[in-house]
């Protein structure tokens, strides 16, 4: 019996100190944290989808109802906020899920996701036609994307193979540097087809007289009936950061599942925060934010979810997610 009990302990010990940090349950009892003993938690985004989630994060903390100390920093690149992360000047970022993959195999494990955050914000967008509905559709056409030898061109690429297409000779893809440039393309045509992100296809829509969104890649990717969904953006942590902090990444995941619930549910709300915090003009993120696909994915859950897709990425390019497959480590709770 002693030696039972010596072992079940010591399997508790593995499982508690295992993978990336401890596990997290979906309704845990984190102990009382004194924020005001604490440094404030540096975290880091991208002016786009992938941190409008955090907007109601950002209001608690700047009204001081927050129960943890936050410091928020957004960029216009990643290129700005890789560096930062890695060499300790954030704690945290929201990031391309594709990217933290990277990030840990560059960084021989350093970093680890805590939570999927959006997931995918690519349509087909049509302008002075209704002859799109679906991507087997899109045979014998143009279609106009950003995000060449980039995670966008690998999503359309698949989904057009998926459905009976090669993206080499039966449809054209010319690509562009940037989505502004694609906007006032599709402005100076009669007709066009194009892949958008969002807000960007809200921003069109309010330039392009009669665009319409043709076919969601998100519903698009669902309806192939596979075990992955398609991912925009995850948070990701220094793993010494969340090795020290393991009660303050518990409180942190229930407040940041708060936050994306409360943009969920209050459009209007939101948008104004994501225009009082610099990431979106208000007017375009009330239309934006329901297409957005924002999420909230943490332990096992995002494990399968995210690995899933990671896998669909290394099958079109290795390089896509750093040349392999981040191993259990990667992920934060499960």
């Amino acid at each position: 019996m002693k030696r039972i009990t010596s072992l079940l302990l010591a399997l508790s010990l593995f499982l508690l100190l295992g993978g990336c940090g401890p596990t997290t349950s979906s309704n845990p009892s984190p102990p009382a944290i004194d924020k005001s003993t604490m440094e404030p938690i540096r975290i880091g985004g991208l002016s786009g989808p992938t941190s409008i989630g955090m907007v109601h994060l950002m209001e608690t903390n700047e009204t001081g109802s927050s129960t943890l100390p936050y410091a928020f920093s957004l960029a216009a690149t990643a290129d700005e906020l890789v560096p930062k992360l890695l060499q300790g000047e954030l704690d945290m970022a929201a990031i391309p899920a594709n990217l933290a993959a990277i990030l840990y195999q560059n960084s021989k494990g350093a970093i680890c996701v805590l939570a999927v955050n959006t997931l995918g914000v690519l349509s087909i967008v049509e302008k002075g036609g209704d002859t799109v509905h679906s991507m087997a559709d899109l045979k014998g056409k143009t279609i106009y994307a950003t995000g060449k030898g980039t995670v966008p061109e690998y999503v359309l690429r698949h989904l057009l193979t998926a459905n009976g297409l090669n993206p080499d000779t039966d449809v054209t893809i010319e690509f562009r540097s940037e989505p502004t440039e694609i906007v006032s393309l599709l402005a100076s045509q009669s007709t066009g087809i194009a892949m958008l992100p969002q807000p960007f296809v809200t921003v069109a829509q309010g330039k392009v007289e009669g665009l319409r969104i043709a076919v969601d890649l998100t519903d698009a990717w669902d309806a192939m009936n596979t075990n992955s969904t398609l991912i925009t953006g995850v948070m990701v942590a220094r793993r010494d950061f969340v090795n020290t902090n393991p009660e303050v990444i518990t409180q942190f995941l229930n407040e940041y599942k708060d936050s994306i619930q409360f943009t969920q549910e209050n459009v209007t709300q939101a948008a104004a925060l994501t225009e009082k915090y610099g990431i979106v003009k208000a007017a375009i993120a009330e239309k934006a934010i329901p297409n957005c696909n924002l999420s909230f994915l943490a332990g096992n859950e995002m494990k399968e979810t995210l690995s899933a897709y990671l896998e669909v990425l290394y099958a079109q390019n290795k390089a896509s997610v750093g040349n392999a497959l981040p191993d259990d480590g990667f992920y934060f709770g499960s």
